[in-house]
């Protein structure tokens, strides 16, 4: 782990205990995340985009439990951590943002006293100073009248006012880390541009890295420096943003890609859907998870995981396509 990384999974396994058999949420994922990073982990639903980084809270609701893997940030190995542990870190060195900020601000209490609470659970400062800290960050996140705002409630805020709410708290103690999960989904499409600048606004203020998960690359285009594409508990693809969205190697960011519309475009064109369902999680595929639904699928696809093929510095794909390719060009290179 180099000086500068601050986050390092390997090999990370979560499943879930049902009744019904062991659903394998996240199968082997592994990245890494500088300090002041910020990496896009996209995908459909139910991909373990989300359980892949609730990990790192040691939030994975009952009956998930991390299987395998390692874990390490800012020092901590996290699958070895308890939950008295995990609640010293929970705020003041990783943060979250979650979906809805309706179901996770406190309907009966005001935003202040939710605010300060914050910050007494995780700070020494006296109550005034708390007070006056949390004025300080809705100001930060832009809010207008952060005092009058204070001694409202959750119900009396727009659904981007809430959300701004749940940036200030999770950036309250300055976290090293923060994890966006899909914090734009019930806002507009002008709220949601207003929430991407500030999160980066803040970022480059404290030297913040962000995990932002969403489904929507739209979202993912103009803030991240990175993308971790997953499908049913893998990742199958990450490079940076351009390496993503200008040479996509995979075939399920392609399909992501080609069903994203195209405002450049003239006239009217169809977009492509991606045919097929995902795959069930209590019974993976021994092959590729996306074979099922790919158009390029081979028989070696059915019945083997591939390997990383590196397309270039930290570009680099689970395909078998890319395999066979290098494959006949060190083949054309032998003949010549």
């Amino acid at each position: 782990m180099s000086s500068n990384c601050l986050l390092d999974i390997e090999n990370l396994q979560v499943s879930f205990f049902t009744p019904a058999g062991e659903v394998k949420a996240v199968s082997g994922v592994s990245y890494t995340l500088d300090h002041g990073e910020v990496l896009g982990i996209v995908g459909e639903s139910g991909s373990g985009k989300s359980v892949s980084a609730y990990t790192l809270m040691g939030i994975i609701a009952d009956p998930g439990k991390v299987v395998g893997g390692t874990v390490e940030f800012n020092g901590h190995h996290i699958e070895k951590m308890k939950e008295k542990e995990f609640r010293k870190m929970r705020g003041s060195e990783v943060s979250i943002i979650f979906q809805d900020p309706m179901t996770s601000l406190n309907p009966v209490y005001t935003i202040g006293s939710q605010l300060t609470e914050m910050l007494r659970l995780h700070t020494d400062k006296s109550r005034a100073e708390c007070k006056a800290r949390a004025i300080e960050l809705l100001g930060l996140v832009g809010m207008n009248e952060p005092e009058k705002r204070m001694k409202q409630y959750p119900h009396e805020f727009s659904g981007g006012m809430r959300q701004r709410v749940m940036i200030a708290m999770a950036l309250a103690c300055e976290p090293k880390l923060l994890i966006a999960d899909e914090p734009t989904t019930a806002l507009d499409v002008t709220i949601q541009a207003q929430i991407l600048e500030l999160m980066v606004e803040l970022k480059k203020k404290i030297n913040m890295s962000i995990i932002l998960i969403t489904h929507d690359l739209g979202v993912v285009s103009d803030v991240c420096d990175r993308i971790a594409v997953m499908y049913a508990g893998k990742i199958v693809e990450i490079g940076s943003t351009d390496d993503i969205f200008y040479n996509p190697k995979h075939c399920y960011t392609v399909g992501l890609l080609n069903s994203v519309p195209k405002i450049h475009e003239q006239g009217h064109e169809r977009l492509i859907p991606i045919e097929g369902t995902t795959i069930d999680l209590l019974n993976p595929p021994a092959g590729c998870p996306f074979a099922s639904r790919c158009s390029q699928c081979m028989k070696i696809c059915l019945k083997q995981m591939p390997e990383f093929t590196e397309i270039s510095p930290g570009h680099k794909s689970a395909c078998w396509l890319l395999q066979k390719e290098q494959f006949e060009k060190a083949g054309e290179g032998n003949a010549q």
